[in-house]
């Protein structure tokens, strides 16, 4: 492990120098890795670790045919490659649960009844093992039970796979019924594709996790673009002068100069005019916005929010719903006019995800 100096905290990370491609080739030599859900994260995990040279099939139902047909065109094979949950999992020596939260709850009495001892069962998120009580998942005895939770969504992970940057991921042993339980845990961290690997616990990855979900990352971003652009909208500017100070600036401009170097950089490179208002402003913005995440961290480490979840992504109509909800979104005026703002960049500038690039250990991806 490598030891860095994270502001004034020292932590231990694990590296690909650490911790080779190869080596997690050799630990994982043996295993059938079954990745179960072929929803979010399913494609972009899967997909490395097959191109990564690791033995993968995928374990998905058929009754939800898009994700079936999906994981058919990315060359998974009914039969060899691609069976439905109960047959992937007895196949299996590595479960990788990637199914949606509240599936997971729904799911494992039929994954537990095919695990078996020396299996080990794999999670991108801390929720149904953290919060068992009310999602019933308590997996057996002589089972490892371990984590990899990438930082950003299954797109990412992909994405960032095909640059060879990869993406960084937590990782966490909650149970190590065989004595190997971490380096399983580090060699798939390295397979998926991660860049590096920082430990933490079920815990902590699931109370921070939908913290940052529900706040800075989404929730929050979201609700402050919204609150800005109305405002400007209100007071006559037009939906293409609003959109661009909201969101345009920040996402093509402001937010890759904090990646580059940090948020005091991104203030240097900006105008006289511009640091003196950010600096006068943000700790108004700080006061007014912490007794809300006070309010949400209570929340989730009390179990109200997967209380929530589980309730709400479990009802039969749930995809339905989150379909108009999605819709009211996208269309919106605010992203409507993001729409056609988009629409007019140059066409060399548009990022996409490409497939003439190679993966992280220099395969060709597929």
């Amino acid at each position: 492990m490598a030891l860095i100096d994270f502001g004034g905290s020292k932590e231990e990370i694990v590296t690909r120098k650490e911790f080779s491609l190869a080596k997690a080739r050799r630990v994982l030599k043996n295993e059938t890795v079954a990745v179960i859900g072929y929803g979010v994260q399913g494609p972009a995990q899967s997909l490395n670790m097959r191109d990564n040279g690791i033995n993968v099939i995928i374990g998905q139902s058929r009754a939800f045919k898009r994700d079936w047909e999906r994981a058919i065109k990315d060359g998974w094979k009914p039969g060899k490659t691609l069976f439905d949950i109960d047959e992937a999992v007895k196949r299996g020596t590595v479960i990788q649960m990637l199914v949606s939260d509240a599936a997971q709850r729904i799911i494992w009495p039929r994954v537990k009844k095919n695990l078996d001892p020396g299996d080990a069962l794999y999670f991108s998120h801390g929720f149904s093992i953290v919060y068992k009580d009310q999602t019933k998942v308590i997996p057996p005895e002589d089972v490892d039970v371990i984590l990899v939770a990438p930082k950003g969504s299954g797109t990412s992970v992909r994405r960032n796979f095909l640059s060879g940057a990869g993406i960084n991921s937590s990782y966490a042993v909650d149970q190590d019924a065989t004595g190997r339980a971490e380096e399983r845990c580090l060699a798939l961290g390295i397979a998926v594709g991660s860049g590096y690997l920082f430990p933490t616990t079920f815990k902590s990855e699931v109370y921070s996790d939908l913290t940052g979900e529900r706040g800075v990352l989404m929730g929050a971003l979201a609700g402050v673009m919204e609150a800005q652009y109305d405002v400007l909208r209100r007071n006559g500017h037009s939906p293409s002068e609003a959109f661009n100070e909201t969101v345009e600036e920040l996402t093509q401009s402001l937010i890759r100069l904090v990646d580059e170097n940090g948020m005091d950089w991104m203030y240097a490179n900006c105008s006289a005019t511009a640091q003196r208002g950010a600096l006068d402003w943000r700790p108004k913005f700080k006061k007014a916005v912490m007794p809300v995440f006070r309010e949400l961290y209570q929340r989730v480490k009390s179990g109200a929010e997967t209380k929530r979840v589980l309730s709400v992504c479990g009802k039969k109509d749930y995809q339905q719903r989150l379909t108009r909800e999605l819709e009211d979104l996208g269309g919106s005026e605010m992203w409507r006019a993001g729409a056609a703002v988009r629409a007019l960049r140059p066409k060399e500038t548009a990022r996409k995800i490409t497939k003439s690039t190679k993966g992280v250990g220099g395969r060709k991806a597929n």
